[in-house]
């Protein structure tokens, strides 16, 4: 790589890393720039993915206060997002890399439609707890605390799945089913998403260490930006314009479905 494509890697893995503390979906801006500067497909997912665990884990400590009183949940979740990751990895190394490439624009697409989407979801989600609260309230009682049971637990796993494999929007689908299974506020819930998202990302990228060919430069220059990213998006997240944040996110998507497609 060129010191300038080092460059445009460095500062993606800065905008991903805060994206994903704050939504999720930063491999919608470190893939396609990964792919721009020359890499496979396969392997630009792989050094993504092993770049972007720092950033995730910036990104989980910097909502550790959302986290208190978190702990069994994060075991439990941690647990089905464990094998889910470990899952969708093996099948990324086992798989032919045509598959990757034949249907990775349909992955971007998806994604792009969950963050396009998220807002309503948001809303929904607030609507719910609204309703709920004022049940509890009128009858006199607390609202109900909730781990989601089977149901989250299984479509947690499956995300893992997701994201073990490719991973973009790997947070939003997090948030949107945490968010309409469980009583808690969404902040609460994106904490315990930074964690889950960590624990894919990271065992993928263990798997990946010994199964898969890595470019460790596009690795660590991910790496180092998404931590920065990681720590900055946890900070001053809240205050970002959402929709220039989805924005950014659409357009670099469709550029990436662009070049996978007709270039």
């Amino acid at each position: 790589m060129t010191v300038w494509e080092m460059t445009a890697v460095l500062l993606a893995g800065v905008a991903a890393g805060g994206i994903n503390t704050i939504v999720g979906s930063g491999t919608l801006i470190t893939f396609p720039v990964l792919l721009a500067v020359g890499l496979p497909p396969v392997t630009a997912n792989v050094s993504n993915a092993l770049g972007l665990v720092p950033g995730s884990l910036a990104g989980a400590i910097g909502y550790r206060a959302e986290l208190a009183g978190q702990r069994h949940r994060l075991v439990r979740y941690g647990t089905a997002s464990l094998i889910g990751g470990l899952t969708g990895a093996a099948l990324l190394v086992t798989l032919p890399g045509s598959a990757f490439e034949a249907v990775v624009p349909v992955l971007i697409l998806t994604a792009l439609v969950l963050v396009v989407l998220q807002p309503r979801v948001a809303r929904a989600m607030a609507a719910r707890r609204a309703a709920a609260a004022a049940a509890a309230t009128a009858a006199g009682t607390a609202a109900p605390a909730s781990d989601g049971g089977w149901l989250l637990l299984a479509c947690i796993g499956l995300t893992g799945v997701y994201g073990g494999y490719f991973g973009a929007a790997q947070g939003v689908l997090l948030i949107a089913l945490m968010g309409m299974l469980l009583p808690d506020d969404l902040q609460t819930v994106n904490g315990i998403k930074n964690v889950l998202a960590m624990i894919v990302n990271g065992v993928a990228a263990v798997f990946f260490l010994f199964a898969s060919t890595i470019d460790w430069t596009a690795a660590l220059l991910v790496a180092v930006g998404a931590t920065l990213g990681g720590a900055l998006g946890a900070k001053v997240g809240r205050r970002l314009p959402p929709v220039a944040l989805r924005a950014l996110i659409v357009a670099v998507g469709l550029v990436a479905v662009t070049k996978l497609l007709f270039l």
